[in-house]
């Protein structure tokens, strides 16, 4: 298990615990670095923190991951060590969090008319007060058998292209990244593989401003691995890496902190984001 996991989510968006959990679990595995990362929402991060604060040993990386839509799939951002105080990004991010629920619900919708019932206020109360995802409508459509997983309900239902997918109001990755910059974060392209050409949608987006690459991330086999992390050596990239982690009590699910990642990863990201604070 790794000590490090730089690609996590909470209650604030579509994860299962809450940040004080989080950092309770990764306190107990013997983490040092956990980025919490929750979807289009920062407001994870200050519990997170004070949490922390109970756990030396335990660093929590301020992070946020923006979801842009490409027309042939879907490209992420991680955002490290923003200033999750910024208020145009808070205000970038609710205008995102709104329209997640509003493909939401257009989602259940079309689920609806598949014959797959599912009932938006159950959506709604899985959720909670976080921001509403397809890992919620996933979760109500596994409750009453539909699927019986997770990834079921993605690969033959809302995943992108399926029958019951709607895209989201859009931001480009380089807006994203560009929005990174301005809240004093790093910016990393999170799953690069969910791009169709990796290699082209990394060289658009260095020159507004990216970092890294997330090559170490959950079910990249080795050759995947090694083939980002030559890209991101090509480029003078930081290469980064986490669990996707969301507390589902799914065996599809990679383990919090079961990513492989060497440690200069995360040193590296410490260490660009001190020498951006010194400027």
């Amino acid at each position: 298990m790794s000590r490090v996991d730089l690609h996590v989510h909470s209650t604030a968006s579509d994860g299962v615990f809450s940040p004080e959990v989080i950092v309770s679990k990764a306190a107990a595995l013997g983490l040092t670095h956990i980025a919490l990362a929750d979807h289009d929402s920062v407001d994870g991060i200050a519990p997170a923190i004070e949490a922390a604060r109970a756990y030396p040993q335990l660093s929590v990386i301020p992070a946020v991951e923006i979801s842009t839509d490409l027309p042939d799939g879907e490209a992420h951002v991680l955002g490290y060590f923003i200033d999750h105080t910024s208020q145009e990004l808070r205000s970038a991010l609710e205008k995102f969090r709104n329209s997640r629920q509003r493909r939401a619900q257009a989602m259940v919708d079309k689920l609806n008319g598949l014959g797959v019932d599912i009932d938006w206020q159950r959506v709604r109360e899985i959720a909670g007060e976080g921001s509403i995802g397809r890992p919620h409508i996933a979760q109500a459509m596994l409750e009453k058998g539909y699927v019986a997983s997770f990834k079921e309900a993605f690969d033959r239902y809302i995943g992108h292209g399926g029958p019951a997918y709607v895209e989201r109001e859009k931001m480009t990755p380089a807006e994203a990244v560009q929005l990174v910059v301005r809240s004093k974060g790093l910016p990393v392209l999170a799953h690069p593989f969910t791009v169709n050409d990796p290699e082209a949608m990394i060289i658009e987006l260095k020159e507004v401003g990216l970092v890294g690459i997330e090559a170490y991330y959950k079910d990249y086999t080795s050759e995947e691995i090694q083939t980002l992390v030559s890209i991101a050596d090509k480029y003078g990239l930081i290469t980064t890496g986490g669990s996707d982690y969301h507390g589902i009590d799914d065996s599809t699910e990679t383990a919090l902190g079961g990513v492989d990642i060497p440690p200069e990863s995360v040193e590296r990201l410490v260490s660009l984001a001190g020498e951006r604070v010194l400027k």
